[in-house]
Formats: structure tokens, C-alpha cells, sequence
């Protein structure tokens, strides 16, 4: 039986193409983590120090997400939410324990990017909110990273 090399790399070429295009056709987590790095980049030039850790996930459009983390008294922090989808519509938001919204008022929402500042009064554990306000996609990967000083 005789393989000619065009029936071999026709497949391989396939292939090869599939993985290329896949990544940006299907966005994922990792996708939507570097953009909430890039919406971070600014604040690092100011002196935060962007955690390694990151929260992430796919939401549908109006639902939301709580996230609890352990804040400290003295440190700002900044929580930095994006996703690779572009028409989606984020929202972050910071409450206490007893359900009171503690964000400062720079925090801010850009298309499919947002953020939340925060100067906790006290130490200790907080909630952050995320939500997807309106995407075009059915579940829209979303991913949170923070920093603080």
C-alpha cells in the first residue's frame, strides 16, 4: 500500500490549523486572567503588588459571583476583573461582613473590564462580588485578580 505525503499532510496541516485558530475562537479562563493582568499594569507602575493567586470561572449574563478574602487594616488593595469577551459588561463590588458596600469611589467599570478599591477599617474577611451585567455569549469565562500596598 502506497501513502503519498499529500494524504499525510493534509490531516497534519488540519490539525496544526485547529490548534492555532482554536485558542482564539474559544476564549477560557487564561484568557480572561491576562486581561484583568492588563488592567492591573497601571496601579503596579503606582507601587501594588499583584498576587499570584486569581479567581475565575463562566457566569451567564445577570449572574454574579461572591468571592470571600481575608483583607488586612493598613493595606489598599485593588481587585482588577476582565474577560476576553469584548462586548461583555463587568461589575466588581466590595462589602463587609455586614453586607455594606466598602469600595472607594475611584472604583470604576469599563466595558469588559472593572475594578474595586478598597481601604478595609478593619481586618477581616470581605466579599467581592462579580458579575457579568450583559455579554453576547451564553457563559462568559471572567477572571479576578488583586494587588495591594
Amino acid at each position: 500500500m502506497r501513502v503519498s505525503l499529500q494524504s499525510i499532510l493534509r490531516p497534519a496541516l488540519a490539525v496544526l490549523l485547529l490548534a492555532t485558530v482554536a485558542p482564539r475562537v474559544f476564549g477560557s479562563v487564561d484568557d480572561a486572567q491576562s486581561f484583568a493582568l492588563q488592567a492591573a499594569e497601571p496601579y503596579v507602575k503606582e507601587g501594588f503588588q499583584v498576587r499570584e493567586d486569581y479567581w475565575g470561572g463562566d457566569l451567564a449574563a445577570g449572574e454574579k459571583k461572591a468571592v470571600k478574602q481575608q483583607l488586612f487594616k493598613g493595606n489598599e488593595y485593588w481587585f482588577w476583573l476582565a474577560t476576553d469577551v469584548e462586548k461583555a459588561t463587568l461589575s466588581v463590588h466590595i462589602y463587609d461582613a455586614e453586607g455594606k458596600l466598602i469600595e472607594q469611589p475611584d472604583s470604576w467599570q469599563k466595558g469588559h473590564f472593572a475594578a474595586a478599591r478598597v481601604i478595609p477599617p478593619s481586618t477581616g474577611s470581605y466579599f467581592v462580588i462579580v458579575t457579568v451585567e450583559s455579554s453576547p455569549e451564553e457563559r462568559t469565562h471572567w477572571a479576578l485578580v488583586y494587588g495591594f500596598r
